[in-house]
């Protein structure tokens, strides 16, 4: 779990290069600059970890690209305190940003490998979730809600309704929805029947399966 004067100095070009492709959000870059992304992949893999590029982590899942993470991040407007569900918690890295931002994060990862895994390093690497839990990320996490805000790291090839309930009036969710290819989509909800719908721009997402957790 070493962090170096070299990886250090990758992550700062990293966010550079991030800026470059438009993020503002000052939180999100420091978050960015702060979370040491090669301890969250395959030892294989280090040499890229501050690539702006997504890699494999095992299970059919990827670590997003940063520019992704930064991207849905600074969607969400996080504010020091927010209570955040993810929804795809992959390698723990987009957790991190967040807690690294100041938020309580409940997260939520359908492949029990990867949960195990990422378990474990999260606790290693002292990013603790409020709640990590195993099960499938289209029912949410009823008992913990209602969520200030919602974020989903994979593609839904619809928005599941449990997501919209489990938010707060006035909360934001931030999803990739489409089959191949995901339109981003930034959904805020007004109240419970009203709900203001934006799109920002097309991605591309491992799917987010539905009805069931894999092991």
């Amino acid at each position: 779990m070493i962090d170096t004067y070299r990886t250090k100095g990758l992550r700062k070009k990293l966010v550079e290069t991030i800026r470059g492709k438009g993020i503002k959000d000052e939180a999100v870059l420091n978050a960015i600059l702060t979370v040491p992304r090669h301890l969250f992949m395959d030892s294989s893999f280090l040499e890229f970890a501050y690539e702006d590029k997504p890699f494999p982590i095992g299970s059919g899942q990827t670590i997003s690209q940063p520019y992704t993470v930064a991207f849905q991040t600074e969607l969400l407007k996080v504010k020091k305190g927010d209570k955040i569900l993810e929804v795809g918690t992959g390698s723990g890295y987009q957790a991190s940003i967040l807690i690294e931002m100041g938020a309580k994060v409940y997260t939520i990862e359908r492949q029990r490998k990867l949960y195990l895994k990422t378990k474990e390093l999260l606790q290693k690497l002292n990013y603790n979730p409020k709640k990590f839990a195993f099960g499938d990320g289209y029912k949410g996490l009823p008992a913990y809600a209602p969520f200030d805000k919602v974020i989903v790291t994979a593609g839904a090839p619809f928005v599941p309704q449990p997501l919209l309930e489990q938010l707060k009036p006035g909360g934001i969710l931030v999803i990739p929805v489409g089959e191949d290819v995901q339109n981003m989509k930034r959904i805020i909800k007004m109240n419970d029947t009203k709900f203001i719908e934006e799109d920002h721009g097309l991605f591309r997402f491992v799917p987010l399966l539905n009805n069931k957790a894999e092991d």
